[in-house]
């Protein structure tokens, strides 16, 4: 076969529109992946990340990223748009509501843990702060047996760290701690190897880590016993709302996956959590 010019030019043209058209619809056929950037508080973390994958397999074209590092890395990570959305252990504060958006999905209490073997059942509030400031460090001092009190105190940015200097009225630079830890696991971690140490973490946390057998147990806080019921029915008087925030109005993706994380669809997980659903008004 003899190819002259011409004929070479139209086989380079059929040949050139071929591929756009095979390319175009390679393109339809492949779907786009959308992503989603999640970080923030530890305690809101697991759940979110249970409400991710569930969401993730009802949309397949949806990658979401959840990582943790406290409150306010979520903040700070919204505010600079590294994340999309933040998460946060606690309602926004009257200066951020000005320049955030946030979204309630679940509730939380804050509980003090002791280990399993420590007979102490109950100390009040006035004895925590005793504690915590250095002013009781033996055990025997509250009815428990002669030993010095490892006292567990939460990280700098940490929410839970937040609450629980506004309820006991302490400054952070008032706290004798020993131990300084980040997350709930690492709490419970730290207070499980410990038989004299004490410390504070999610309720919920702590109650999912005491059904799976850690000795750890959680004290009552203010005389009210630390569960979820008592969080559920607003009697314990350290609960904190969990909140996801973004830094715009959300939109797309975004308010898709927050409206799915406040919908009765996801209620099951957040029980699983030990946590108390949102309830829509």
């Amino acid at each position: 076969m003899i190819i002259n010019s011409n004929n070479l030019t139209k086989l380079f043209i059929t040949s050139t529109m071929i591929g756009l058209q095979s390319c175009g619809q390679s393109g339809q056929n492949t779907p786009t992946i959308q992503k989603l950037t999640i970080t923030g508080s530890s305690t809101v973390a697991p759940l979110v990340g249970e409400i991710a994958k569930r969401f993730e397999a009802e949309n397949s074209e949806v990658r979401i990223d959840v990582q943790t590092g406290g409150s306010s890395r979520g903040i700070a990570d919204v505010e600079s748009a590294v994340a999309d959305i933040g998460m946060v252990s606690r309602a926004l504060k009257e200066e951020e509501k000005g320049k955030l958006y946030g979204f309630v999905i679940a509730k939380d209490g804050i509980g003090i843990i002791v280990h399993s073997s420590n007979p102490v059942k109950e100390i009040n509030d006035e004895q925590v702060v005793a504690i915590y400031q250095g002013e009781i460090d033996n055990w025997k001092e509250v009815g428990g047996k002669d030993a010095p009190i490892t006292v567990v105190n939460k990280a700098e940015g940490r929410s839970t760290l937040e609450l629980f200097l506004k309820y006991f009225q302490l400054k952070n630079s008032q706290i004798k701690a020993k131990v300084v830890i980040g997350d709930n696991q690492q709490g419970t971690k730290t207070v499980a190897g410990n038989e004299n140490a004490i410390g504070y973490v999610s309720v919920g946390a702590a109650e999912y880590e005491i059904d799976q057998g850690v000795p750890i147990k959680l004290l009552p806080v203010g005389g009210v016993e630390a569960t979820s019921e008592t969080v559920r029915d607003g009697s314990f008087p350290l609960s904190r709302p969990l909140t996801v925030i973004t830094k715009n109005q959300p939109e797309g993706l975004t308010e898709e996956f927050i409206q799915f994380a406040q919908s009765e669809e996801v209620h099951d997980l957040v029980r699983g959590q030990n946590l108390i659903p949102f309830q829509t008004k």
